[in-house]
This record gives C-alpha cells, sequence and structure tokens, in this order.
C-alpha cells in the first residue's frame, strides 16, 4: 500500500512575478480600462494592468510549486476571465515568468522589469 508523501516531502509554494502581454483589434479604451479593473477585482493579486486601445500589460505575482504550474495559471488567467470581466478578445502574446529572487536580483542590478505604476490599472 503506498502512502500519501508526508508534508515535508511536497514541494513548497513560491511567488513567481507574471507579466502577461496581451494584443489584438482596437477597442475603446473605456471599455478597456473597466475590463481590467473588473479583472483586478476578480483576481486580487494583480499588481498592476497597463494598456492601449489594441494591448495591455499585466504585472501580478502568482504562488505556484514551480515555474510550470505559475506559467499554466497565467496562459488560463485571460481567457478564463474573458466573460466574467468582458475583456477585449485580444490573445496572449507575450509570458514572463519569474522567481521572486531574480526579479529581486533584476531590479537591483537596474534591468528589471519596467517600473511598474502605482498598483491599479493605467495606460501606457
Amino acid at each position: 500500500m503506498a502512502s500519501s508523501p508526508q508534508p515535508e516531502e511536497r514541494a513548497a509554494s513560491r511567488l513567481w512575478h507574471i507579466t502577461l502581454s496581451v494584443a489584438g483589434q482596437e477597442a475603446p479604451l473605456g471599455e478597456v480600462r473597466r475590463a481590467l479593473e473588473q479583472l483586478a477585482h476578480d483576481h486580487p493579486f494583480l499588481l498592476t494592468s497597463r494598456y492601449a486601445n489594441d494591448h495591455a500589460e499585466i504585472r501580478y505575482w502568482e504562488e505556484a510549486r514551480d515555474l510550470h504550474d505559475a506559467a499554466a495559471v497565467a496562459l488560463r488567467l485571460w481567457g478564463e476571465h474573458r466573460s466574467t470581466a468582458r475583456l477585449p478578445p485580444w490573445e496572449i502574446v507575450g509570458l514572463e515568468v519569474i522567481g521572486r529572487r531574480t526579479y529581486q536580483q533584476r531590479v537591483a542590478e537596474g534591468y528589471g522589469p519596467p517600473p511598474a505604476s502605482r498598483v491599479g490599472v493605467h495606460p501606457f
């Protein structure tokens, strides 16, 4: 009879910094902003969104066992919230997933992700 893994044998969750880029046909800026604000409400770990009428960038922290799990969750985010947040029918055109240590190292060395705007939804 196989025993279940002991707690110390399970992989611990880690924090991953996600940058998800989406793009598509132009949409009214007001609708894009409202949709991203709804997404931020539905997904409370959303830190910052920047948007234009034909693309957006979403940044947030995800807790996951490994990079594969964090990327899988990130790749589902836009599609799973498309109808509830009334997001534009854009496609994912970019994804970056980096560990917390790498994120902090990049920032400390001055070549990390572009500085985030204040937390929230902002135009490019």
